[in-house]
C-alpha cells in the first residue's frame, strides 16, 4: 500500500510550486444525506473517462484516547486487510485489475480513502468503499500483520530518515494539553498494549455513515450515480456511540522553548516553531500568504536572503500546517557546510523582522497574489483533488461551495493583514527553536 511519509510530505510542500496560470472554472456539484448520515457529494465532469470515489472520515489522531494513540493511522492500515466479503489481501488487486489505483492518508483531523478507476467501474469503488465501512475484517491476524507494517513504517519515515522527526519534535513541544501533542503515526507501545477489544470499539465509534463523506468527481451521470450510492450504502446502519471530539484549549505559549535534537544527519538545521490560528479563520489566511511570502519559490524572501545571497542554507521554508484548531506555522533551515546554526537562526530572525517592520511592496504583493491563485487552481487540477476539496471544505466548514469561493478569502487579504500576522503570530519570544545537530556532536 503506497503511503506519504510526513518528511516527504513536508518536502514536496516546501518545495513545490504550482505553475499554473488559468483561471479555474466554477466547480459544479451537488450534496444531499442518506438516512443513516453519510454525506454524498457528486461532480460531473466528462473531459476524461474517469472517476475518483472518495471516502472521508472524520477522524484522526487528535480523535484518540492519549493511552492508545496511533489508532487512525493504523487503521488506515488495517482497512486495506479485507473485508467479510473481500479475501484478505484482495483488496488493491480488485482496483489493479480494473487498471486503477488507489491510496489512503491519515492527518491530525482526519482519513482519507480514495479510488481512481475508468468511469465504468464506479460501482466497484463504492462497493469496496461500502465493505470498508460496513464489513471490515478487524481481527487479530490483520492487527499482527499491520502492527509489524506500521513498526516498519516507522523505522523507515521517521527514526531512520534524516530530519525524520521534524513534525513529531516540534509538536510535543508547542503543545501539552491538546492531542495534536501526540504524532499521527502514535506510539508503537499503545499499539502492542491494545487488545482486540479496543481495535473494534474504534472501528464501530469512527467508521460509520454519520462520520463520513463519500465525494466523488468524474466521467459519472449524476443520477445513475445515486442508485448506486443507494445500494451499497444506504442499508449501512448509523453509528450508535458517541464520536469524541476534543474540546481542551491549548493554553498560549508563555515563553521561547529551546531544545537540541541529535540526528544522523550531516548537517545541522534549525526549526521554529510558531503557534498560528485554526484554518479558515480570516488570521489563517494572512499566515498562509505570509509563509508564502517568505518560502515559496526560488525568489522567495529566505530562499534569496539566505540560501542565495548569504549562502548560509542549503534550503530554507515556512509552512503553517491547516489544522480544524489552532496550529502551527514550522520554518526550517538546513545549515550550509561549515555554517553555525546561530547565524543561520540570526538570518531566519531578520526575514521575519523585517515583514513586522515593512509592508511589502506593490509590486511583491501582486506577485504573492497570483502564487496563491496559482496553487489554489493546482489543488483542484485532477478529479482526486477536486473530491478531497469538496470533502474538506464540508466535513471542516460544512460549505463545500469553498471550493468555489475560498479563494475570495485569500485575496481579501492585504498587505497590512500579513504585517500584522507576522507581528502577532511569529513572536520571537513565544514559539519553539530546535537545533537540529549530527550525532557525532552528541557529548
Amino acid at each position: 500500500m503506497k503511503k506519504i511519509s510526513a518528511w516527504s510530505w513536508l518536502m514536496g510542500l516546501l518545495m513545490g510550486s504550482a505553475t499554473l496560470t488559468a483561471q479555474m472554472n466554477k466547480i459544479q456539484f451537488v450534496e444531499y444525506d442518506l438516512d443513516n448520515g453519510l454525506h454524498v457529494i457528486l461532480h460531473e465532469d466528462h473531459s476524461t473517462p474517469i472517476v475518483a470515489v472518495s471516502v472521508m472520515y472524520h477522524v484522526g489522531s487528535k480523535n484518540e484516547n492519549p493511552n492508545r494513540t496511533g489508532f487512525a493511522h493504523f487503521f488506515e492500515h488495517l482497512l486495506f486487510e479485507g473485508s467479510e466479503n473481500i479475501d484478505r489481501g484482495e483488496f488493491d488487486k480488485y482496483i489493479q485489475n480494473a487498471g486503477g489505483t488507489n491510496n489512503a492518508n491519515t492527518w491530525y483531523d482526519r482519513t482519507f480513502y480514495y479510488e481512481i478507476l475508468p468511469s465504468n467501474y464506479l460501482a466497484l469503488g463504492l462497493w469496496l468503499e461500502s465493505e470498508r465501512m460496513l464489513h471490515a475484517k478487524v481481527d487479530e491476524k490483520g492487527i499482527e500483520t499491520q502492527r509489524e507494517v506500521v513498526k516498519e513504517e516507522r523505522r523507515q519515515r521517521i527514526d531512520n530518515q534524516p530530519y525524520g522527526s521534524i513534525i513529531e519534535e516540534c509538536f510535543k513541544r508547542a503543545y501539552k494539553v491538546h492531542p495534536y501533542r501526540w504524532p499521527v503515526i502514535g506510539s508503537m507501545e499503545h499499539l502492542n498494549a491494545a487488545q482486540e477489544e479496543d481495535y473494534v470499539n474504534f472501528y464501530h465509534t469512527f467508521y460509520v455513515p454519520n462520520n463520513a463523506v463519500l465525494s466523488i468527481a468524474g466521467d459519472i451521470d449524476i443520477q445513475e450515480a445515486k442508485k448506486l450510492i443507494d445500494k451499497y450504502f444506504s442499508g449501512i446502519p448509523r453509528g450508535t456511540h458517541e464520536i469524541p471530539r476534543p474540546t481542551v484549549v491549548e493554553p498560549p505559549l508563555e515563553k521561547e522553548i529551546r531544545d537540541t535534537v541529535y540526528d544522523n544527519i550531516q548537517l545541522p538545521a534549525v526549526i521554529q516553531v510558531y503557534r498560528i490560528p485554526a484554518q479558515g479563520t480570516k488570521e489563517y489566511y494572512a499566515v498562509e500568504m505570509l509563509s508564502t511570502l517568505l518560502s515559496d519559490g526560488e525568489s522567495s524572501r529566505m530562499n534569496k536572503a539566505l540560501v542565495d545571497e548569504k549562502e548560509l542554507a542549503l534550503f530554507a521554508g515556512s509552512f503553517p500546517l491547516a489544522l480544524e484548531d489552532p496550529g502551527v506555522s514550522i520554518s526550517f533551515a538546513i545549515a550550509n557546510i561549515g555554517v553555525n546554526p546561530a547565524d543561520l537562526e540570526a538570518a531566519m530572525d531578520e526575514e521575519v523582522r523585517k515583514v513586522q517592520e515593512e509592508l511589502i511592496s506593490e509590486r511583491e504583493f501582486q506577485k504573492l497574489r497570483n502564487q496563491i491563485e496559482n496553487d489554489f487552481v493546482s489543488s483542484n487540477s485532477s478529479m482526486v483533488g477536486i473530491a478531497e476539496s469538496l470533502a474538506n471544505y464540508y466535513m471542516y466548514y460544512g460549505d463545500a461551495n469553498l471550493i468555489n469561493t475560498e479563494l475570495q478569502r485569500y485575496l481579501a487579504v492585504t498587505r497590512e493583514d500579513i504585517r500584522e500576522a507576522a507581528r502577532k503570530y511569529f513572536t520571537l519570544d513565544k514559539r519553539v527553536v530546535l537545533y537540529y545537530l549530527p550525532k557525532q556532536q552528541e557529548q
